[in-house]
């Protein structure tokens, strides 16, 4: 059976199209801090939901293509080490990081937090593409 991956595509496009708006109000002197601030919160947002779409995807695909018990390990930290395993993800430690991030944003939201999130949605982009490459390739 072979996943739909149009949803986590979609999700993908998003962020890095959100990822250029910010890119592009940075270079723009018309765009106060507040604006720059307030666009850099939907990147955020699509971290958020990119995320989540990630890892509940490399749990389906290990449910399929491997076993059912595979895909519901203790942790999520588990799930990313059996990933990198199967060679759906590079560093499963790159992905720890990552779920620290969305664990930040789900607790608490201040300009501190929300950079350190920022800054973690751009690197969460290649390895999110790079998943979702991986996805593409071992699908039935």
């Amino acid at each position: 059976m072979a996943l739909d991956l149009s949803s986590l595509k979609q999700a993908l496009t998003s962020l890095k199209t959100a990822v250029s708006v910010v890119e592009s109000a940075q270079e723009n002197d018309e765009f106060s801090t507040d604006m720059i601030d307030t666009i850099k919160a939907g990147v955020i947002q699509n971290f958020e939901f990119s995320y989540e779409l990630c890892w509940k995807f490399i749990q389906r695909w290990i449910r399929i293509n491997k076993t059912p018990e595979e895909a519901n390990p203790h942790t999520r930290k588990d799930l990313f080490r059996l990933a990198a395993r199967y060679g759906l993800i590079d560093s499963p430690v790159k992905w720890f990081e990552y779920g620290e991030a969305r664990n930040i944003t789900a607790h608490t939201y201040n300009k501190e937090k929300a950079d350190i999130v920022f800054e973690a949605a751009l690197r969460f982009l290649d390895d999110a593409r790079y998943l979702f490459n991986q996805l593409e390739k071992y699908n039935d």
